[in-house]
C-alpha cells in the first residue's frame, strides 16, 4: 500500500476512535441508545449538544441516562438542558435535573443530595429528608433567574410529592426568593415532607412576607414541622404570631416544642415578654434557660444585668451559658480579657460542639459597631487561633460594614492558607451585601 494509502487509512482510524460513540438514531432500540449516551457522557461539554436531544426521547430510561449525564458534565453549558429536563414527567427525571442544576452552584451536590444513593426501582427516598438541612450558598453567589423559576414550577406542580419536596430543598439551598410565592402554595400540601422543606427553605430564603402564611402550622400534629414552623416564625419575625407562640409555650408538654416556643419569642423582644424571660431564666431545663436570656440580651433592659452576669457566672451548660454571654455583651459588656463574655463567645468558635452556637451571636453582636471595634484588635493577637480567625471572617462578613474590609483583607493575606481563604471568602460576601 501505498504512503499516501496508509496515512488515509490512519485518519479513518484516529476519526473511529475519536467518536466517543456511535451515531444514535431514534430508530436504534433503547439499550442502544442508553448506551449510546452513557459513552458521551463520558467526554466533556462539547458532548452536550450530542446528549440535548435524547432529553426528548420517548424512552425514560434514555431521558434518564440523559439527565445523569449532562448534570455529570456540570459546566454552564448543563444549565439550559437541566432546565429543559425539569420540565420533564417523570420524577426521577425531575429529581435528577433538579440535583444536577444545585451541583453546579454547589460542587459536589450530586454526590450527597436526593438522588446520590438512587437505582431506578431502589429504596424510598423518604429518608433522604430527615437529613441535617441547613446546606445554602453563599450570599456572593448569583443564580440564574431561569433556574429557580424552572425549579419553583416544580415544588409547585412537580410529578411527586418526593419530587416537590427536593424542590423545595433546592430553593431553599440556592436562595431562590423568586420561588417563595411555590413554596407558600405548597405549604398547603397535605404531605408533610414537602411541608417541611418549603417552610425550611422560607427559612433559609429569609423573606419576612412569608412569615404569616406559616402562622397556621404552630399547633401541627407533626413535630418535625410544627418545630421547624415555630423557629421559621421568630427568625421571620412574624410579631402577629406572639399570641399563639405563647399559647404553644403554656400548653405544649413536649419540652422541645416549649425550647422552641420560647427561643422563636426570644427572637422577637417585646417589653410585655420580659416577665416570661425572667420567669424561665432559672428553669430547671437547660433549652429554656438559654431561650429566656436571648430574650432579655435582645430586650437591651440594663435593669436585667445583675441577673444575667449571675446567670453567666453561676451556670455550669455551655449553651445557655453563651446565651448569657450574648446577653451581657448586648447590654453593653464589650471587653475581651479572659474572662469576659465576648471573649469566652470567641473562645467557643474553637469547639466543633458549640461553635455553630457561638458563631451565630457573634454574627448579630456584630451588627454594632462597638462590638466591631471590639472584635478588631482580638484578629491581631498572637494567640488567635485559626477557627477563631476563620470564624471571625465569616461574623465580620455578615456584618456587611464597610469598617470590616480592612480586616477582612488582613485575613485574606494571613499564611495559614484555610485562613486567608476564608478572608477571600468573607469579602466577597461582605461586598455582596454591600449596595
Amino acid at each position: 500500500m501505498s504512503r499516501r494509502g496508509v496515512a488515509f487509512c490512519a485518519c479513518l482510524a484516529l476519526a473511529a476512535f475519536a467518536l466517543p460513540a456511535p451515531s444514535l438514531k431514534a430508530e436504534d432500540d433503547v439499550k442502544t441508545r442508553v448506551k449510546g449516551v452513557r459513552e458521551l457522557g463520558k467526554g466533556g461539554s462539547e458532548n452536550i449538544p450530542k446528549i440535548e436531544p435524547f432529553l426528548s426521547d420517548p424512552d425514560v430510561d434514555v431521558r434518564l441516562e440523559a439527565v445523569k449525564a449532562i448534570a455529570g458534565i456540570g459546566t454552564q453549558r448543563s444549565l439550559d438542558p437541566l432546565i429543559k429536563a425539569c420540565g420533564d414527567n417523570d420524577p426521577e427525571v425531575q429529581n435528577r435535573a433538579i440535583d444536577g442544576l444545585v451541583n453546579f452552584y454547589v460542587p459536589g451536590y450530586l454526590k450527597t443530595g436526593l438522588t446520590a444513593p438512587l437505582r431506578r426501582a431502589g429504596s424510598s427516598i423518604k429518608g433522604k429528608f430527615t437529613d441535617a438541612n441547613d446546606l445554602v450558598i453563599d450570599p456572593y453567589i448569583q443564580v440564574r433567574p431561569e433556574v429557580i423559576a424552572a425549579i419553583g414550577r416544580i415544588v409547585s406542580g412537580g410529578s411527586s410529592l418526593d419530587t416537590r419536596a427536593n424542590a423545595a430543598r433546592a430553593v431553599g439551598i440556592l436562595r431562590g426568593r423568586e420561588a417563595v410565592p411555590d413554596l407558600m402554595k405548597a405549604l398547603q400540601s397535605k404531605d408533610s415532607d414537602l411541608i417541611y422543606e418549603s417552610v425550611a427553605a422560607l427559612e433559609k430564603i429569609h423573606d419576612p412576607s412569608a412569615g404569616p402564611s406559616i402562622a397556621f402550622l404552630l399547633h401541627d400534629l407533626n413535630e418535625r414541622v410544627q418545630l421547624t414552623a415555630i423557629e421559621a416564625t421568630g427568625l421571620l419575625a412574624n410579631r402577629d404570631a406572639i399570641n399563639q407562640l405563647r399559647d404553644v409555650l403554656d400548653r405544649s408538654r413536649k419540652i422541645k416544642v416549649k425550647r422552641a416556643a420560647l427561643t422563636a419569642m426570644a427572637q422577637m423582644p417585646d417589653p410585655q415578654l420580659q416577665g416570661i424571660y425572667t420567669a424561665y431564666l432559672d428553669n430547671k431545663d437547660e433549652g429554656l434557660r438559654e431561650a429566656a436570656a436571648e430574650g432579655l440580651g435582645r430586650l437591651k433592659n440594663a435593669a436585667d444585668s445583675a441577673a444575667l452576669e449571675q446567670a453567666f457566672n453561676n451556670e455550669n451548660k455551655t449553651e445557655p451559658r453563651l446565651s448569657a454571654a450574648f446577653a451581657l455583651v448586648s447590654l453593653g459588656k464589650r471587653g475581651t480579657a479572659e474572662f469576659d463574655p465576648l471573649r469566652y463567645l470567641v473562645n467557643n468558635l474553637n469547639s466543633a460542639a458549640y461553635r455553630g452556637v457561638a458563631r451565630p451571636y457573634l454574627i448579630e453582636l456584630a451588627r454594632d459597631p462597638e462590638v466591631r471595634q471590639a472584635l478588631y484588635p482580638v484578629l491581631k493577637e498572637a494567640v488567635v487561633t485559626r477557627d477563631e480567625k476563620t470564624g471571625l471572617a465569616e461574623v465580620l462578613a455578615a456584618s456587611g460594614s464597610p469598617d470590616a474590609v480592612a480586616p477582612l483583607q488582613a485575613l485574606s493575606q494571613d499564611p495559614d492558607p484555610e485562613v486567608s481563604q476564608a478572608g477571600l471568602r468573607a469579602l466577597k460576601n461582605l461586598r455582596a451585601g454591600q449596595p
